[in-house]
């Protein structure tokens, strides 16, 4: 088979677009962000600054960090732009991110060329056009040329020859992996695995016992590019959840309640926005050493309220504390919400009294409190999201990282 996929990959987007609407930035170190790195340039990557990490060590470790605040309109119109020039060439793109896009090209090569004679032309016009540098890796598989692209960056093409693929890939290191990131790699390295090759080579059963049987499996397939994936060009996202990095937090209350409140907002605003309510409420809890711990609970009505949903998220993350009484520290929470309905009928409820009658959407209780969201959703609407919230402590949450930066990773519901 010929390699007809292509992954596409703006190189530090974020930072990029930065210094092609400041000039005097370019060659320049610099980071998107202040409290917390949203992005850092090329330049700053070489110092070790990278996203995710707090302000303070960012400007340790490269005192002449140029920090700015955050083009965010500019972000989408540049990544759309960009993915634009794709669709010149083939209707089969899947977007992934707001920069970055699968495409397959095996209908359109008697027209524009070979695929990499239409990856380089890509390449080519995303910079005359937009000024932006962009990476594309070229394969047979999806998992393959998404890991080609990441051996071209900087600004690179790479096209794996079927032939040679294995021998490609199995020299790279695991992290380069879709679905391998510092926990996996770190469970990894402990019995020895550093390449994708000496993956390959580890039995499965290994595998499925130090990662889990579904992730094991996985990963034991995409070693040896066993990846059947076709591209989804309407892609549309089975769950929506957000999370917040808490650095070393004590487990209580007072710390972890207005997060998830702040997450519950996050989430059941974009539930409400799309009509999709949600039947599957899942946390999970990330510990000072990484370990992470994951509860769910599925309910009997779909919800998109957010003082329901954060209730609900609290009573888990109770739950998961109660079970780690050893654990007093977390660094990570997130609250996800899944089994998405389209237009859900609404079964109202008898004034039973019942003692969870506040978290039943049917219930008095619980539409009055979808009907203060809508009234919220609506002011936002008008004058911003900052406009109103659900009390100080959780617009003072969500300071770190603008929502706006947030969104632009949002899937489409």
């Amino acid at each position: 088979m010929e390699p007809t996929i292509l992954h596409a990959d703006l190189d530090a987007f974020y930072a990029s677009v930065e210094q092609l609407l400041d000039p005097s930035l370019r060659g320049k170190p610099i980071a998107v962000g202040g409290g917390v790195v949203l992005a850092a340039s090329y330049e700053a990557r070489v110092f070790g600054v990278r996203g995710g990490m707090p302000g303070r060590r960012a400007r340790e470790l490269c005192p002449q960090l140029i920090f700015v605040g955050g083009n965010f309109g500019e972000y989408q119109r540049l990544g759309d732009a960009a993915i634009k020039v794709l669709d010149d060439f083939t209707p089969l793109v899947e977007r992934i991110s707001i920069d970055e896009a699968f495409a397959d090209v095996a209908g359109c090569t008697h027209l524009f060329g070979s695929p990499a004679e239409i990856a380089a032309t890509v390449r080519r016009r995303v910079r005359a056009e937009l000024g932006l540098p962009i990476s594309i890796g070229v394969a047979r598989t999806k998992h393959l040329a998404k890991i080609a692209s990441q051996v071209a960056k900087p600004d690179g093409l790479v096209v794996v020859d079927p032939a040679t693929e294995l021998a490609f890939l199995h020299d790279l290191p695991v992290g380069l992996m879709w679905g391998v990131g510092p926990a996996t790699k770190a469970r990894l390295a402990e019995i020895g695995i550093e390449t994708i090759g000496q993956l390959a080579k580890t039995h499965s059963g290994a595998l499925r016992r130090l990662l889990g049987p579904a992730a094991g499996e996985k990963l034991a397939s995409l070693a040896w590019n066993r990846d059947p994936r076709k591209l989804e060009t309407h892609r549309r996202a089975h769950s929506a959840g957000a999370q917040s990095a808490l650095g070393k937090r004590p487990a209580e209350a007072h710390v972890f309640g207005p997060v998830l409140l702040h997450l519950a907002d996050r989430v059941a605003s974009r539930l409400r926005a799309k009509s999709r309510p949600g039947r599957t409420v899942t946390v999970r809890v990330r510990f000072a050493d990484l370990h992470a711990v994951t509860r769910s609970v599925t309910l009997d009505q779909p919800i998109s309220a957010t003082a329901m949903l954060a209730e609900i998220a609290e009573e888990l993350v109770r739950g998961v504390l109660a079970a780690n009484p050893r654990e007093k520290t977390i660094s990570l929470l997130a609250i996800s919400v899944s089994q998405l309905e389209e237009s859900a009928e609404l079964q109202l409820e008898l004034p039973l009294g019942l003692d969870d009658e506040k978290q039943r959407p049917g219930s008095k209780k619980g539409l009055a409190r979808f009907g203060a969201d809508r009234a919220i959703d609506k002011i936002r609407q008008r004058f911003g999201r900052e406009a109103v919230g659900y009390g100080a402590v959780a617009l003072e949450a969500r300071r770190s990282v603008p929502d706006a930066f947030r969104e632009l990773a949002e899937k489409e519901l």
